[in-house]
Parts: structure tokens; sequence; C-alpha cells
């Protein structure tokens, strides 16, 4: 399984962040800004796990995971959320699009490194 994460969010501080913490636990990160950068990045690359966020312009994280589930490349690939959203409503709309997992911001980096591990090793 590819050790690259896409990570998907508008807010280029929260990119900065995940990103850092990703790669200094050794994996190979790329990004994308809204969800419709983030499908194209997707479609372009190998991408072993997705995180993305929910309020997003142009498509948000529901609509990414639905449009993700939808190719063939990413029908089992580990998908998590990372967002403010915290509501029981917002993560069963998660789980029924097919994300793998819901965090909420802010994150702990820790926390964070722990769900990628358990998802992608």
């Amino acid at each position: 399984m590819s050790k690259t994460i896409l990570t998907v969010d508008d807010s280029v501080s929260i990119r900065q962040m995940v990103s850092f913490t990703l790669k200094g636990a050794g994996y190979n990160v790329v990004q994308a800004a809204d969800g419709e950068e983030g499908l194209a990045v997707a479609k372009a690359n190998s991408i072993g796990l997705v995180i993305t966020d929910q309020n997003m312009p142009k498509m948000d994280g529901l609509s990414l995971v639905r449009a993700l589930r939808a190719l063939p490349a990413y029908t089992r690939t580990p998908i998590l959320l990372l967002t403010t959203e915290s509501s029981d409503q917002m993560k069963a709309q998660g789980k029924a699009a097919g994300a793998t997992g819901w965090l909420v911001k802010p994150f702990d980096p820790t926390k964070l490194l722990e769900v990628v591990r358990r998802c992608i090793g």
C-alpha cells in the first residue's frame, strides 16, 4: 500500500500542520485546497490515505468521499475526515458516504499519527 497521503483542506495553516506532522513520521504528503482539486490529485497519483476537511468551497468533504468511492482505485482506500464538525448526524453521513474515520479539529498530532498508522501502517 502506498505511503503517500493526500490532505485536502481550504485552510493553508491546517494543511501545513497536517503535512508537517505526517512528513515528520516519514510519510509522503500531497495537498489540495478543496474537494475538486483533491479529486484531481487523487486521480493523478497513487494515494494510500486521504485526510479531508468537510467544509470547503467547490466540493465539500462528503462529496469528495462519495466521488473517491466511485473510483475503482479508491473503493478500499482509507479516508478520514478532519473537521470542526462533530455532531453524530454529520458522523453518520460520513460513514454512509464511505468515510473510514472522523477526527475533530483542533487535532492532536499524536492521535492523528495513531489513526494514520492504524489505517496504513
